[in-house]
């Protein structure tokens, strides 16, 4: 049982956002941001450094968008990764990326999180189980993708697109499993933790489940957010800000109400980075266990398969 944690200034919580630059544009980005920052919220935006061979989104090659996020960071958010680009990188355009982001935003990446479908990517897909759950997990996806499944090797020393030295060296948290439950800690109460079976990650983090509009409100909900208060928690929301959260410069009615009563609640609204180093300050260094491990694993598994029949 870990110990409850403090927030600093005697808030009752914490919340926070981890927001992929899947469709982002400058656009709606000038649309969501501004908003955010006016009532407070300090949060975490993610960037593809170069462009690479992708056109899915904006990415820090485009001058208008980082200029836009080089105001963000001056603003107080957090710049996070979300890979070198949306498509899958070698080790050397993996490298390029990290000196970009270096280059732009004046440090190493703090935080970051894989991009879906990017082979590079660092104990992804069945590499983030183990035993029983990643037959599982194997299993589910095999069904739903049949053989398009992308192996991750972001960690397989060896292959042309390992990058796990780097990681180790540069990046200090890294995102793994998501949660129905708007208390991230709750869910993920080792967090943030190092797993000995997967060394080139220093700390792993939890998230919410907030993937579009609709399950971000749904997870942010008023009973939601008078429990996350009760149980003084903290919510790290995994989303994508550019999926319908604003719609030719308004923002969706419901996510600006929730957001609204968010704000004039006692939260400590902050970057993940800040958060997580709080935690660690206030807890330590923690090893996860097999059994904590499995536990995760567990919960995880079973919001996966909620989600898909969510979507099916």
């Amino acid at each position: 049982m870990f110990p409850k944690i403090k927030w600093p200034d005697g808030k009752d919580f914490a919340f926070t956002i981890f927001d992929d630059p899947d469709q982002d544009t400058v656009e709606n980005s000038e649309a969501i941001y501004p908003f955010l920052r006016d009532l407070g919220f300090r949060t975490t935006k993610a960037v593809w450094p170069i462009q690479g061979d992708s056109t899915r989104a904006a990415t820090c090659e485009d001058q208008r968008y980082l200029k836009l996020v080089l105001e963000l960071q001056q603003q107080g958010f957090e710049i996070g990764l979300h890979n070198a680009t949306s498509r899958t990188s070698t080790r050397e355009r993996t490298a390029l990326g990290l000196n970009r982001f270096q280059s732009f935003f004046g440090h190493s990446p703090y935080s970051m999180a894989n991009h879906t479908g990017c082979g590079e990517n660092i104990y992804w897909g069945s590499a983030r189980l183990s035993g029983i759950y990643r037959a599982l997990y194997q299993m589910l996806n095999l069904r739903l993708n049949g053989n398009r499944q992308v192996v991750s090797q972001g960690h397989l020393e060896g292959s042309p697109l390992f990058w796990g030295d780097f990681c180790k060296e540069q990046i200090k948290y890294v995102r793994n499993f998501v949660f129905g439950d708007i208390n991230t800690l709750k869910a993920c109460p080792v967090m943030p933790y190092h797993d000995t079976d997967r060394p080139f990650v220093n700390y792993w983090f939890a998230s919410s489940e907030g993937a579009n509009i609709d399950l971000f409100n749904t997870t942010l909900s008023e009973e939601s957010q008078d429990r996350l208060a009760d149980e003084g928690g903290a919510c790290i929301m995994y989303t994508h800000l550019a999926s319908g959260f604003q719609k030719n410069g308004r923002i969706n009615e419901r996510f600006r109400l929730l957001m609204e009563r968010l704000s004039k609640m006692n939260g400590w609204f902050v970057p993940v980075n800040t958060l997580l180093d709080h935690i660690l300050r206030m807890r330590g260094h923690h090893v996860i266990t097999r059994k904590e491990r499995s536990t995760l694993e567990r919960r995880w598994m079973w919001h996966k398969v909620a989600y898909t029949r969510g979507r099916s």
